[in-house]
């Protein structure tokens, strides 16, 4: 097994988890403040306010970028079986 080639892959499932995850991260981040700094100008301390849209911001950050990331997890599957025969020896 080449060291290379793994350590290739490894680089390649870390970039594609990030790259997975930073739509939706990105989004409740951006909605948590704006709501954070609603509450903080409006005095409301309800701790349940930002989920409502917290979750309806994450449904249209998927339904935005799904296709997209489904792209990128196919394309990192198929390099993904391209490769087993250089794992293998």
């Amino acid at each position: 097994m080449d060291a290379d080639v793994v350590i290739d892959l490894s680089q390649q499932a870390l970039f594609v988890i990030t790259m997975l995850a930073a739509p939706m991260l990105l989004s409740a981040l951006a909605i948590g403040l704006l709501v954070g700094m609603f509450q903080a100008a409006t005095s409301i301390n309800e701790q349940t306010l930002s989920f409502i849209p917290k979750l309806l911001i994450l449904v249209v950050a998927i339904m935005i970028s799904g296709p997209w990331m489904l792209n990128l997890l196919l394309n990192y599957t198929r390099n993904l079986y391209q490769s087993i025969p250089g794992l293998i020896g």
